[in-house]
């Protein structure tokens, strides 16, 4: 060879290797074929990057494995596993894809094959998005499930996915099961096996090694008998049953971005974990076992096993225990036996259950064409038929199940359960009759007795409550007062009420501030030259003896300077006064509300906003009390010379104890426009409800408009609606005016609009907490994209009764949400 020809190993070896590196890096992101390898430390990633293949070790292993994982979410949570039970000591693992499919070699051993019987001519593997690995011929569809030669789906390991079936292909003999890892740390094989059962009417059994641990119970076509009923809007399970093939499996609901997987983990639990994206944790949604009485078997046959039971097995009626010895001694594992023997020449009937997991039906036989009524008569014709039960429990249920042995592993009265008529001697179907009618008549008995006990009780309560008012009309108010006050560690200055007149000049009309559902209030000066703000009880007040006592106990020990500060109280000659800090700049509507008011007032306008939210995270968390307000709005937040904002008026305040965290009351009290929705219509109130009147109270400030009052030319929406319609169009000119939207605080602007419609969102369970609205105040972290508002639809003001409401958020004829009566 010429000597310009010729090459050293070294060089050869170069060339190949650079060679090699770009048909790698040429490669699909997803794909790969015959002529290229992944080794370790290599990958390749699904079209969208939700999910990756490659080698990995788990945990502190020094074992290689080839393996899928996700990428985009919980990066390194092994789905599925190819050599779980041959692990590579080393990292010279090599795929590579041939026409038997993909191999696992190394130094030329084959550790794991995908073992293809179909040869193919120009293979691909590639990864899906759906985190199945498949092989199919080149040409054929990449998303044609009938085109693939081989798929991981067929193949689990210890977890399914959205997609995956978990069952059997009647027509290939293909069993698809899942069984558990050996530890966290390693793949191999465990102990726990989960699959179906298909003789009888198909089920699930979990075994544990080669016997049988717990069972799902038949699906009755929503989802297996005895398991709760799961939320639709998560994830949707589905069950085929044909003479083609028996399987499970569940999509997630379109549109959402929920990420559900079942696992069974190495202790054989079976979880349904949903992936939380706000804490980055899988969160258990679903735990299939929970209880001894889930345990296959574990109170032997014909009886019941209830958690709530003490002991948990209990015979069927008409059975008694087959070993009473074994029984005492609380093994249940012999079961029950018939007192009196089924005889077909004489009467029988059935006897219903109700609230069941119903029995195994490995030995049952079933028609889904028929009738519930219909299957009682087939049971009833056949001797060897011990019980019946609908297989479909929709629209009314439909199709049959038949046994004709023991009942086996019957799990008792879950919320979830089902019907089943278990077949009777007619001696002791009339002895269930009668005891049946028994225990009627005893309900029937005691709930007359206890309905004249509480009717006696409601008497003597009126009765000793009208004595109690005769009492207290005889004594002094005053005295009363006093003495509550006084016997309370409160630390509260008491002003006798001389001081009270003369500071106020009598209560002088030029020196009155304002009035509230409480009574007027007075601008006054005490001898020292204090300032103060004298709140005086009118006598046609609605608001009495206990919402003056709850005021004082509410804000007598609270310290905070986004709250008012009260220096004292007065109860002399039947009057109800409380003693407050001036704030020189007024309450805040008279602020907000001032037509005046420019876009130069926006820094006020968020440090306002800001220490309310810190005022109402003092009250609900904070404080030596958790306090909710119950009235918070514009004319409750007082402002000092510096335009702080203090809350003020703990009238309606309601105090909750130790971890409590919601309320009921049937007297709705507060203020129409700032009331949380199941508050003015449950009475249910918590810290939500706070936080629904501040997101009220922040898009008034932000607008300068009234929520109640509000009203637009173009549509029927109160404040609250117009917010939600200008953020969904995203134009917020109609909401505030166009200098604050060009100005340098224009985002800011926006942002706490954001903040308005989160706190005000209908249901309570999607409002912050006030500690997340105030790091959202604080900080720039990205903020949820609020629901719809609570209350946003205002009735028709007789003025704007002319006007057409029809944008896509109102009509003026729909169905108005709710309908509330001005302030």
């Amino acid at each position: 060879m010429p000597e310009e020809y010729t090459m050293d190993a070294t060089a050869i070896i170069l060339v190949c290797s650079t060679l090699l590196s770009t048909i790698i890096n040429s490669m699909p992101v997803d794909t790969f074929r015959a002529n290229q390898t992944i080794r370790d430390g290599e990958t390749i990633t699904s079209a969208r990057g939700e999910f990756r293949l490659g080698f990995f070790s788990p945990g502190s292993s020094t074992n290689r494995y080839l393996g899928i994982w996700y990428k985009k979410i919980s990066n390194g949570t092994v789905l599925w596993v190819a050599n779980r039970d041959t692990p590579i000591k080393n990292n010279l693992g090599v795929v590579r894809v041939s026409d038997k499919g993909i191999t696992l070699q190394t130094v030329d051993v084959t550790i794991w094959s995908s073992n293809v019987s179909k040869s193919m001519k120009n293979p691909v593997a590639q990864l899906l998005d759906s985190g199945n690995l498949v092989v199919r011929e080149a040409e054929h569809e990449e998303n044609n499930e009938k085109d693939f030669i081989w798929q991981s789906f067929d193949y689990p390991g210890d977890t399914l996915i959205a997609g995956m079936k978990a069952g059997i292909d009647l027509v290939t003999g293909l069993d698809r099961y899942y069984t558990s890892w050996k530890s966290a740390d390693d793949p191999s094989t465990g102990s726990f096996t989960v699959r179906i059962d298909p003789d009888g009417f198909p089920q699930f059994f979990q075994f544990k090694g080669s016997s049988r641990w717990t069972r799902t119970g038949p699906w009755n076509g929503r989802q297996f008998s005895g398991s709760p009923k799961l939320n639709p809007n998560v994830y949707t399970q589905k069950f085929i049953f044909n003479e083609k093939e028996i399987y499970y499996m569940f999509d997630p609901v379109k549109n959402t971005s929920a990420n559900v997987r079942i696992t069974i983990t190495p202790n054989g639990d079976m979880k349904h974990l949903i992936w939380n994206y706000q804490k980055q944790i899988w969160t258990v949604y679903f735990t299939e076992m929970v209880s001894d009485c889930d345990i296959y078997g574990l109170c032997g046959a014909n009886d019941i096993c209830n958690i709530n039971s003490t002991p948990r097995c209990e015979c069927l009626r008409g059975f008694v225990p087959k070993d009473p010895e074994k029984w005492r001694a609380v093994d249940w594992s012999s079961g029950c036996v018939r007192e009196t023997e089924l005889d077909c020449r004489t009467e029988v009937g059935f006897l219903k259950y109700s609230g069941l997991k119903l029995p195994d039906t490995r030995h049952s036989k079933y028609d889904m064409k028929i009738s519930l009524e219909e299957c009682g008569r087939v049971c009833l014709k056949n001797c060897n038929c011990t019980a019946y039960a609908n297989a479909d429990i929709r629209s009314g249920g439909s199709g049959c199940i038949l046994w004709f042995n023991d009942l086996i592993d019957i799990k008792g009265y879950t919320a979830d359960g089902q019907d089943i008529y278990v077949r009777m001697p007619a001696s002791e179907l009339v002895d269930s009759l009668r005891f049946r009618a028994k225990k009627r008549a005893w309900i029937i008995l005691i709930s007359l007795l206890l309905a004249v006990v509480i009717a006696l009780i409601f008497v003597l309560a009126l009765r000793k409550r009208k004595q109690k008012e005769e009492d207290n009309m005889k004594l002094s108010s005053e005295t009363v007062a006093l003495n509550k006050i006084e016997s309370e560690d409160w630390e509260l200055l008491l002003i006798d009420f001389k001081r009270i007149v003369k500071a106020t000049d009598n209560f002088s009309q030029d020196n009155k501030l304002g009035e509230g559902g409480f009574g007027p209030v007075y601008k006054g000066m005490l001898n020292d030259g204090k300032e103060i703000a004298v709140k005086r009880l009118s006598k046609n007040s609605g608001q009495g003896e206990d919402e003056f006592i709850n005021e004082v106990s509410c804000i007598a020990k609270l310290q905070h300077r986004n709250l008012v500060t009260l220096l004292g109280c007065c109860t002399e000659k039947g009057e109800r006064i409380l003693i407050y800090e001036y704030m020189v700049n007024k309450s805040l509507d008279t602020f907000i509300f001032d037509q005046s008011r420019n876009s130069t007032d926006w820094p006020k306008l968020y440090n306002i906003i800001s220490g309310i939210a810190r005022g109402l995270l003092y009250l609900h968390q904070d404080s030596k009390l958790r306090i909710i307000h119950r009235d918070l709005k514009a004319s409750n937040i007082l402002l000092d010379h510096e335009m702080n904002p203090k809350i003020s008026d703990f009238g309606m305040a309601r105090i909750f104890e130790g971890s409590q965290t919601e309320a009921n009351t049937a007297r709705i009290v507060g203020t129409y426009g700032y009331m949380s929705p199941e508050y003015a219509i449950d009475g249910v109130f918590s810290v939500k409800s706070d936080v629904y009147s501040f997101g009220v109270l922040i898009l008034e400030m932000v607008s300068g408009k009234k929520n109640r009052l509000f009203s637009h030319p173009d549509h029927c929406l109160n404040l609250l609606g117009h917010a939600w319609k200008c953020y969904n169009e995203g134009k917020f000119s109609g909401l505030i005016d166009e200098v604050s939207l060009e100005s340098r605080n224009g985002m800011k602007v926006l942002r706490v609009i954001q903040i308005g419609l989160l706190c005000v969102q209908q249901d309570p369970i999607d409002r912050p907490v006030m500690s997340e609205v105030v790091l959202m105040l604080s900080s720039n972290m990205k903020l949820p994209h609020p629901k719809k508002p609570g209350f946003f639809v205002e009735r028709i003001l007789p003025e704007k009764e002319h006007l057409l409401c029809n944008n896509k958020f109102s009509s003026c004829n729909q169905t108005i949400t709710a309908v509330l009566p001005r302030d």
